[in-house]
Formats: structure tokens, C-alpha cells, sequence
């Protein structure tokens, strides 16, 4: 590994500014919920993948201990404990607990850095009951403890070590004061974890649950080509995986594709290892480079008949397309609506320049493959045209025309999309109960029929073919696939609102499928939610309130026994009640909801539609690669793996979500 004597306390920059973190943490790590409990991990990860970049570290041991807390140790250079020469005190404490402050500042000690916003593990101190840091450094072993942030004592020399087994060793304990949940989740981790193995080829990430007893060790030889090979293990690849690797600029690029067997798209890029699932100016780059080098060999060695009425466009050449881009970047600038978008002009013309010289090559090397892909690309022009012509002939019957809305849906007054939001509600019984009790002002209703089509498995032109999905398009009014533009939405949320049962969830999956491969912006842009019907009504009296679980259900029924004063309340099921109708004055009365269409308006509109009471979760895609590889494996031709999904799973599966 490079000497890293060169990085010491100078190298640690300061931007003023930790005091709010505590007051207002969902500002640094997007919420207080499992998503921003996770975040913290992420953190403390990422710096040690950031030393593996600047050439210092080789592995990252993550264990999940049995206290609740988590230990996190890299073998990088140590966080520095000298003095800083501005704040007068040790830089590993400056680094702990200033806002802001770090070697990644710092283009001396480190080239490029992950991290979007760069406020990196002093917020992970912020927001832990406690954090204990450990330092191997220059043959000394330096402690440190905080306490919600605020060092307990100064950093101290604990031991001596020998060798040059230099890192460091980060334990925290998450703030339950702060956070809702502080329970970790295993498969959350270890899918950042694989995805850190394959983006960095050099690294070992090892995972230890000593909760759950689980282990698991990621290191992947062959990087992204390793990667793809994973995201496409259920479908079948039609060619050996192509691998792109070049630097231009200080902008180190590698990317690696294949063709394979399914309809859909699936390029998944990577700045400085952050996911940018909005895409940006390396996207941009690499399909404009792919287009025009396909459609350059292709008229050059007349794949393409002259006569032919077909023209290759960049829809042809990605479909069925797995890619994953990583290009490290010194200074990024990222936009969109969750910052994951990269904004650098000039990276669209280093990645272009790159991709148009390699790819050249190769098809040239390889002529029997660049055949194959022609001809699948052909062939993906032709089911194009197809599409087009249903496209134009469903707007022509007026179904996907925005100017002839679908006749079941219940539309809103206001215009703006901003202030709007439209239910896709299940079945026509709970669509009538949603209609009714709407607000008519901002909310519009669509009832959906049974279960749509599975989007997985079909070309566009068959999708266009299913009415429901007809009826969705039009209503939401900004196209599909490719055509698809979020600003002509018609709504600000798109609210998914299905059955609390087996057939229920199906639906919703099926739907989460259909946004996620042909209306992916409304996703990235947080504009999808779930409804949260309750599953339960309970009634004391002149009380009735509503449970949306089990657990909630029960500190209802805890609460009510308790006010009973001593008396023993009796618990009445709906079956009493019919049996026997006088109970229904005595004891606390449950019913349980078998569906939407068993809510009156009233009772819909207060538990489910009424902004003010009603809970609606929102989809976001945390790992883009990991949401297309649950797509394909429950979604897909493949049986095998999905049967393997759901011996894995089955013991953590509920009914009642």
C-alpha cells in the first residue's frame, strides 16, 4: 500500500457547525425511521471505503453485536489524533464531533470521496447514546469515548501494537431517543455491502450478525463484471460480458454490459460508489456513445438492408441491456430531486470519448457478437413499431389521450399537480367507497379490476394491450417507457391503495413492477406511496378507534381494560354479534377488516384518505441494482430462484402488512 506519513492534522479542514444535528437529524441522514438508522453505517463504511480509493485499506469488518450496538474497523491509515494546528485539540476529536470536518476536504489525502453531503461520521456520533473510537496508528493505540457526541474524556494512549496493522475501530449505540426503530437489518447491510465488494474489486467486506447468528464475506475478484453476472443470474445472457476501462481527465471510468433474454432495461451507475439512481451526465454519455458506435459497425458492415423501413434507435440498443457504470469523479455535483444525479458537463464527454474508442474496438475484435446484437436490436425495432402502432391506435380510441380520461376515473377540481393526488384504488366496491369519501377538491379516485399484467414478461406493445394499464397511463397523463416525462404528471402522489390480504399484496407488486420498468421518475422522485388501510375497528361503548396492526390492536385492548375500573371486559368477535345481538352493547367489540369495500366512505375517508389522520408510505429506491434483482426474482421466467426466495423468507412473511 502507498505511504500514507503525509497524512496528519494539517490535512483535516473545518467547517464550522454540528448543533443542530441532534434537534434536527432527518436534515442529514432523511429520516428518524429503518431507512436513516441504516444511513448511519453507510457513514461510518464509506469512510473506510474512501481510504481503500486513496490506495490504504484492503478489508471492512462490520458486526452487528448483541448489545445492539455496531463495530465498524477498516485496516486505512487511522483517523489522525494529533493536534489540530486551528482547533487547538486532537484531530481525531475535530473529525468526531465538528460538522463538516475531515480529510475529504482535502485533496492531499484523498483524490476522490464518497458521501453526498460529506457530513460523514461526526453525525453518526450525534446521533448514538455512545461512540467509542479506536486508532492503530504509528505503533500506538489511541481511545476516545462520546456521549451524544460530546467527548467523555480526551483521546488517550491505551496500548501499543506491532507490524503495520494500522485503522480504525468505530462502535456506536443508535440514539432510541432519537430514532424510531433501532433494530438493524441484516439483508439492508449486506446488500450495500456486495455492492461495495463489486464496485471496489480490491476490498473484503466481512458481515457478522452476532444476533441472529449470520455471517457473510463479499469480495469479488472481477468488480463489475462479477456485479452484472449477479444482477443477470436469472436471465439468459446472450454473450460474454463486455468490459470497458479507461481514464481521462483524473476521471477514472469502468463499466461493464451484457445483453440478455428479458424486455427490460437495467443500467445502474455509480459516482465515487454513491448509486445515482436519477442517472446524469455519465448516463448520458454512455448511451449516446452506445447508440451511435452499434449504429457506425452496423452501417459500416451492412447489417442493416437497405430497404429495410427499420431505424436503430437508443430504446433498440438498451433493451434487454444490464449495465453498471462506475466513474470516479474529484469534485461532483450532484442534482435532482434526491441529489443522486450527477450534474458534471464535462464527465458526458470523457465517458463518450471513452466508450466510442473501446466499444469500437471490441465489435471490431469480435464480429460474430457485435452480429448477435445487431440482429437482437433489429429485432427489438420491429416489436418497437408494433408498439407504436397499438400506441397510436389506443390513442385514436382515446385511452392514453390525456384530453379523454378514462371513464372510471373520478377526477379532482384542481389542476395543479403540485396540490393533487390520485388513489389507484382495488375493485370497484372500495372505488365506490373512495369516491364518495373523497375530498372531490384535490383527491381524484381510479378503481383497478383484478390483477394487471406482469410487466416482467412482456414487450411494451403487449403491456399497451392491457386495460387497466391503459386506463393508468391516461390518468396519469406523461406517457410510458421511453415517452414517459414526469412533468407532464398529473398528480403530485400517485397513492396505491389495496386490499390488507394475500391477493391484495400480489396486486401491489404487481403494480410497484409496472412504475418501477416503465414510470421509474415517479419513484426517484418520491411521488409513489402506499395507503395504510386499518385492519382493525374497535369499539367500547360510545369509543371506536381504529388499529392498523397487531401490535396496535393489543395496547388498544390494554389501554381499554385498563379504564375498566377493575371490571373484566369481555372481548366480542363479529360472530358473537350476529349469533347473539344484545353483546353488541357489552365488552369491547373487534371487527376485522377483510377488505377496503367493508369500509363505509366515512370510515375510509378518517383512517385511510383524510391527510390530517391517515398514514401512506412512501416508495423510494434506496439501491437501485437491489430493486431490479427482487423484480427479476419474483418477477421473472426463472422459477428456481424465486422458490429459493421464498424458502429464505417465508418465516419473516406476514398477511396483515
Amino acid at each position: 500500500m502507498p505511504n500514507g506519513n503525509n497524512y496528519t492534522a494539517e490535512n483535516i479542514n473545518v467547517l464550522k457547525g454540528l448543533e443542530a444535528v441532534r434537534k434536527r437529524p432527518a436534515m442529514y441522514i432523511g429520516d428518524i425511521g429503518s431507512r436513516g438508522l441504516h444511513h448511519l453505517i453507510n457513514e461510518v463504511v464509506d469512510n473506510a471505503i474512501d481510504e481503500a480509493l486513496a490506495g490504504y485499506n484492503d478489508r471492512v469488518i462490520l458486526t452487528l453485536n448483541k448489545d445492539g450496538t455496531v463495530t465498524v474497523e477498516d485496516r486505512g491509515r487511522g483517523i489522525p489524533v494529533d493536534i489540530h494546528p486551528e482547533e487547538k485539540r486532537s484531530a481525531l476529536e475535530v473529525v468526531m464531533t465538528v460538522l463538516h470536518a475531515g480529510g475529504k476536504f482535502d485533496k492531499n489525502s484523498y483524490k476522490v470521496s464518497g458521501g453526498l453531503h460529506g457530513v460523514g461520521v461526526s453525525v453518526v456520533n450525534a446521533l448514538s447514546e455512545w461512540l467509542k473510537v479506536e486508532i492503530r496508528r504509528d505503533g500506538n493505540i489511541y481511545f476516545q469515548e462520546y456521549r451524544c457526541g460530546d467527548p467523555v474524556a480526551d483521546v488517550k494512549k491505551i496500548g501499543t501494537y506491532k507490524g503495520d496493522a494500522t485503522g480504525t475501530k468505530i462502535t456506536f449505540k443508535p440514539d432510541k431517543e432519537i430514532f424510531k426503530v433501532v433494530k438493524f437489518n441484516f439483508e439492508t447491510i449486506a446488500e450495500r455491502m456486495r455492492e461495495l465488494a463489486y464496485l471496489n474489486k480490491e476490498v473484503t467486506m466481512f458481515l457478522k450478525d452476532e444476533v441472529e447468528n449470520l455471517e457473510e464475506t463479499f469480495r469479488f475478484k472481477g468488480g463489475i463484471i462479477d456485479f452484472v453476472k449477479y444482477l443477470d443470474e436469472n436471465r439468459e445472457a446472450f454473450h460474454k460480458t463486455i468490459y470497458i476501462e479507461g481514464e481521462k481527465e483524473d476521471t477514472p471510468l469502468e463499466i461493464a454490459f451484457e445483453y440478455n433474454s428479458s424486455f427490460t432495461e437495467n443500467i445502474h451507475t455509480y459516482v465515487n460508489n454513491i448509486n445515482t439512481i436519477e442517472g446524469g451526465t455519465h448516463l448520458v454519455g454512455f448511451k449516446t456513445a452506445l447508440t451511435r458506435t452499434f449504429n457506425n459497425y452496423a452501417n459500416k458492415n451492412g447489417l442493416i438492408k437497405e430497404n429495410s423501413k427499420i431505424t436503430l434507435t437508443g430504446e433498440d440498443f438498451r433493451e434487454g441491456l444490464t449495465a453498471v457504470i462506475s466513474v470516479k469523479v474529484m469534485e461532483p455535483q450532484f442534482e435532482g430531486q434526491t441529489k443522486t444525479k450527477l450534474g458534471n458537463s464535462e464527465v458526458k464527454s470523457i465517458v463518450e470519448t471513452i466508450v466510442g474508442e473501446k466499444l469500437s474496438e471490441y465489435l471490431e475484435e469480435n464480429p460474430a457478437v457485435a452480429k448477435k446484437i445487431i440482429e437482437k436490436c433489429i429485432r427489438t425495432a420491429e416489436a418497437r413499431e408494433a408498439a407504436r402502432k397499438a400506441r397510436d391506435l389506443v390513442r385514436r380510441k382515446n385511452a392514453l389521450d390525456s384530453l379523454h380520461l378514462p371513464g372510471k376515473l373520478a377526477d379532482c377540481s384542481i389542476n395543479d399537480p403540485e396540490h393533487c393526488e390520485v388513489y389507484i384504488v382495488e375493485g370497484d366496491s372500495a372505488g365506490g367507497s373512495a369516491k364518495q369519501g373523497r375530498d372531490r377538491r384535490f383527491q381524484a379516485i381510479l378503481p383497478i379490476k383484478g390483477k394487471i399484467l406482469n410487466v416482467e414478461k412482456a414487450k411494451l406493445n403487449k403491456i399497451l394491450e392491457n386495460t387497466e394499464i391503459q386506463s393508468m397511463v391516461a390518468a396519469i397523463g406523461a406517457g410510458i417507457g421511453d415517452e414517459f416525462d414526469s412533468s407532464k404528471t398529473r398528480y403530485g402522489k400517485i397513492i396505491l391503495m389495496t386490499d390488507a390480504d394475500v391477493d391484495g399484496s400480489h396486486i401491489r407488486t404487481l403494480l410497484l413492477t409496472f412504475f418501477y420498468r416503465h414510470m421509474k421518475d415517479l419513484i426517484t422522485a418520491g411521488k409513489v406511496y402506499i395507503a395504510q388501510p386499518p385492519l382493525y375497528k374497535i369499539k367500547k361503548g360510545k369509543e371506536e378507534v381504529y388499529a392498523f396492526d397487531d401490535d396496535e390492536r393489543d395496547k388498544i385492548l390494554k389501554r381499554m381494560r385498563s379504564e375498566s375500573k377493575g371490571k373484566e371486559d369481555k372481548i366480542i368477535e363479529p360472530k358473537d354479534i350476529e349469533e347473539n345481538p344484545e353483546l353488541n352493547t357489552k365488552g369491547i367489540f373487534i371487527s376485522r377488516y377483510k377488505g377496503l369495500g367493508e369500509m363505509n366512505p366515512e370510515q375510509l375517508w378518517s383512517t385511510t384518505m383524510n391527510p390530517e389522520t391517515r398514514t401512506v408510505l412512501q416508495v423510494n429506491v434506496e439501491s437501485a441494482a437491489a430493486a431490479d434483482k427482487i423484480f427479476e426474482t419474483l418477477m421473472g421466467d426463472a422459477v428456481e430462484p424465486r422458490r429459493e426466495f421464498i424458502q429464505k423468507h417465508a418465516k419473516y412473511a406476514k398477511i396483515d402488512v
